[in-house]
């Protein structure tokens, strides 16, 4: 391979990776009863509905046919990707369910 090529392989399992952690939050919020859209706008105000999300919820299963996602990991995961302010936002769902 060239360094076009490893450049473009990295692009595209980031891009991949990122779709993934996509589908893990939106299954996470179908899981606990959560709009995947609504959380993601209050944390990005700023922003038009993302894509990916819409193409993930496209692929997200009802919960009672979804494996558990730990809130751990969802929060590692968007950290990973540096989505602090949805972290938060799911954060305080969490803290919200707890109370209940």
């Amino acid at each position: 391979m060239n360094k076009k090529e490893i450049e473009q392989q990295v692009v595209e399992n980031y891009q991949r990776d990122e779709q993934m952690m996509v589908l893990v939050f939106a299954q996470w919020c179908i899981n606990h009863d959560l709009d995947p859209l609504n959380l993601y706008m209050r944390a990005y105000p700023q922003q038009t509905v993302n894509d990916a999300l819409k193409q993930a919820l496209d692929l997200t299963v009802p919960k009672s046919e979804s494996e558990d996602i730990p809130d751990e990991t969802l929060l590692g995961v968007l950290s990973l990707f540096g989505n602090d302010d949805l972290a938060f936002v799911v954060t305080e769902e969490i803290a919200q369910r707890n109370k209940q």
